[in-house]
Formats: C-alpha cells, sequence, structure tokens
C-alpha cells in the first residue's frame, strides 16, 4: 500500500506505536514459569486497553483452520505461526522466544516481530539474536527512495550468512500492510537464484510504500518443516531459530522506521 495522506500516515503511526506499546509490556510480563497461553492473554488484555484488537486471531489461509491465538509465539525451533497451544509446558531459563504482535487500530494495522531470551541463553543464541537485530538495521538502511527491493535482500543475506554463518530461512518474508495484513510486494530476504524466484525483486522502494520487513534466522540449516494443517513452521534440523520484524515507511528522505522503539527493548526477560 502507498500512502501519502497525512491521515493515512497517522493512522499507520498509532497502529505501529500500539504493537511497540504491547511489547514493552511483554518485556516486564514474560518469565520463566509462566505459559505460551498466558502470555498470549496478557496480549490480548493489552490489546484492549490499548483500544485495539489482534489482527492475527481467527485470521485464515487456505489449508489451515483459523489461527487460534492473538499473538505468534514461535518457541527455540520454530521459526513463525506458533500458537499458544503449541507447548504446554512453562517457559524455562534458556528459552528462546519469538513474538509477532499483529495490531488492528482504527483501521490500520501495525504488525512486528522481536525475540527475548529468558534469562540467560546460551553463547549461539547470543550471537544469534545480535545478527539478527543487526540485519534488521543494516536492511533498513538500504531501502532508500529509487532503489530496488532486491538490496534489503543483499544487506540481509551478506549480514547473516556471508559475514555471520548464520542461514536465513527461505520462502518467508516481508510484505506490503496497512488496511490490510499482507499485500504486495513481497521482501525476499535473499537474493534469488532464478529470474521467476521474486518477480518483484527489481521493484523501486517508493515514497509512501508501507512495509512489514522480517528476517527469520537459523542457527542450522535453511530448510522448515510442518505439520499439514497446522500453523508453526520449525526449522527441519530442530536449529534454533530466531525473528524480528519492523514496519517502515519509505519517504522521500529514506526509511521512517514505524516501530524504531523495538530497537531499545531489552532482548533478555525475566
Amino acid at each position: 500500500m502507498v500512502i501519502t495522506k497525512p491521515s493515512h500516515i497517522q493512522g499507520a503511526k498509532a497502529a505501529a506505536d500500539r504493537v511497540c506499546r504491547v511489547h514493552e509490556s511483554l518485556t516486564e510480563f514474560i518469565a520463566p514459569g509462566k505459559t505460551l497461553a498466558e502470555i498470549d492473554a496478557h496480549v490480548a488484555d493489552t490489546l484492549v486497553r490499548l483500544k485495539s484488537r489482534s489482527c492475527f486471531l481467527r485470521y485464515r489461509v487456505p489449508g489451515l483452520g483459523p489461527f487460534p491465538s492473538h499473538s505468534c509465539l514461535s518457541l527455540n525451533e520454530c521459526v513463525v505461526h506458533g500458537t499458544h497451544l503449541d507447548v504446554a509446558r512453562p517457559l524455562e531459563a534458556g528459552d528462546v522466544l519469538s513474538i509477532d504482535i499483529g495490531v488492528l487500530h482504527n483501521g490500520w494495522i501495525g504488525d512486528a516481530a522481536w525475540t527475548y531470551g529468558l534469562v540467560e541463553v546460551s553463547d549461539t543464541a547470543r550471537r544469534l539474536m545480535d545478527v539478527g537485530i543487526d540485519s534488521l538495521r543494516r536492511g533498513i538502511e538500504s531501502m532508500q527512495p529509487g532503489r530496488p527491493l532486491i538490496d534489503w535482500a543483499r544487506a540481509v543475506q551478506q549480514c547473516v550468512e556471508k559475514d555471520a554463518g548464520f542461514s536465513l530461512i527461505r520462502g518467508l518474508g516481508g510484505h506490503g500492510y496497512g488496511k490490510t495484513l499482507h499485500a504486495a510486494p513481497f521482501i525476499a530476504n535473499v537474493v534469488p537464484t532464478t529470474p521467476n524466484e521474486w518477480p518483484d525483486a527489481f521493484r523501486v522502494f517508493e515514497p509512501g510504500l508501507l512495509l512489514a520487513v522480517e528476517p527469520m534466522l537459523a542457527a542450522g540449516q535453511h530448510e522448515t518443516t510442518s505439520t499439514p494443517g497446522a500453523w508453526p513452521i520449525c526449522s527441519a534440523d530442530g536449529s534454533l531459530t530466531v525473528h524480528y520484524e519492523a514496519d517502515v515507511l519509505i519517504t522521500e528522505d529514506g526509511p521512517d522506521v514505524l516501530t524504531a522503539d523495538m530497537f531499545q527493548l531489552p532482548d533478555i526477560v525475566g
């Protein structure tokens, strides 16, 4: 979606701000002993206080039932689309939990994810989280007006795979959004190897374009696995994963990160 009206820009910013506020509340709530169900209930309550609602709850895609949670709660080897029903055990020190929050506020969407480590995490987890955050920053810096979308993938892939030796998940990526949760263009995290792999690769970042960009990293290989009819997507080799997502408005002066406050979040909690 391309937005230029000041009222539309303010609407997008207000929704993105609520995503940040939910994440801020989560940093004080998540702790060992809490369950995914309790965390999702906290998200639901916080959205009510913010006069918003989840745009994930009951979301549908072909082949899957309605999404059952207010947030995506993806634990350890789960890359994305985890639900509060997937893991019943309480969280433990050393767990790594990616939380994706989708907000609908006054007709506008906000959609951003962050990954949290509980109390103390392994050296691999700490490094994977650091690289994930750095790849998001470096990718956003590449989102300059008039430049092709592929610049994002070049920056992110350089950071994650060439510099750090981790893997980016294939087949998943960012997207346009606005008054709908998912819209064109698709934003791949890796440079395409065939012409038809990413048709939008050389579309340019144009002022007014509203994008949710989201690197998804694995400590092991890039392949994923899922259970037919189920939402969660996990690393095929069971390796640890992280997920970071930001809302960005392209302006004539460069990228305006609508969820910039999330870069100030503590990523070790509990």
